[in-house]
């Protein structure tokens, strides 16, 4: 069956931003008097809407979450602060894999965990353009319900009018973005080890296969 569209996760999966997103997030919850370790970040926090992705690491250390919504305003200032200087570059043959992808006619979509000026921001430092590199930006900010849930990738599959979400694929760095696809009915997932969680994370989610760069993937679309 001829594969319509492959959905990307950004930070770790196309995006290489040195992880600073996690980094920056596990500064906040330190600043807030929790202790907790960046691999404690990643592995409960990683793909996540990232209001959420404290709430969840919060309670994985048996903390309220009530003061998660500080928290997060913290992050969101410190990490506007740290990408001004950050030196954003595309994860390993990103670039290349869009093109090939576009050139066959499947469609390239970017979805994040992030909210749209955030993720705005990265494709602007990367010159990437909808339309051009990418056929659609889908982001936390533009849908209802995040990872896990569906709605991001529903959103372009609705916006591209497929009528067979086996005919989408999903790629992801995190255990979440796995589940997140087979959630939306994808025909495949595939992990990849460039980012937030190792290969034996991301394999608890049972992906199709995990592989350790993104040109892998299309050997196996």
């Amino acid at each position: 069956m001829q594969t319509s569209m492959v959905v990307f996760d950004m930070a770790g999966t196309t995006v290489d931003e040195n992880n600073v997103v996690y980094k920056t997030l596990h500064a906040a919850i330190l600043n807030a008097g929790i202790e907790v370790t960046l691999d404690d970040v990643l592995l409960h926090g990683a793909g996540k809407e990232k209001l959420q992705a404290i709430k969840d690491v919060l309670a994985s250390q048996g903390q309220e979450t009530t003061h998660a919504q500080e928290i997060y305003h913290y992050f969101i200032v410190a990490l506007e602060n740290a990408y001004q200087n950050l030196d954003v570059t595309p994860c390993s043959n990103a670039a290349t894999v869009f093109a090939l992808l576009k050139k066959q006619g499947i469609k390239v979509v970017l979805n994040t965990g992030y909210n749209r000026v955030t993720a705005t921001g990265l494709l602007n430092k990367l010159n990437w353009s909808e339309g051009e590199d990418i056929d659609l930006l889908v982001t936390a900010s533009d849908v209802s319900n995040n990872r896990p849930a569906p709605d991001m990738i529903e959103y372009a599959i609705k916006h591209f009018a497929i009528t067979d979400p086996t005919t989408v694929i999903k790629v992801g760095d995190s255990a979440i973005d796995i589940e997140e696809g087979k959630n939306a009915g994808c025909g495949k997932t595939f992990g990849v080890t460039t980012g937030a969680q190792t290969r034996e994370q991301i394999q608890v989610a049972d992906p199709t296969a995990v592989v350790d760069d993104l040109l892998e993937i299309l050997d196996k679309i």
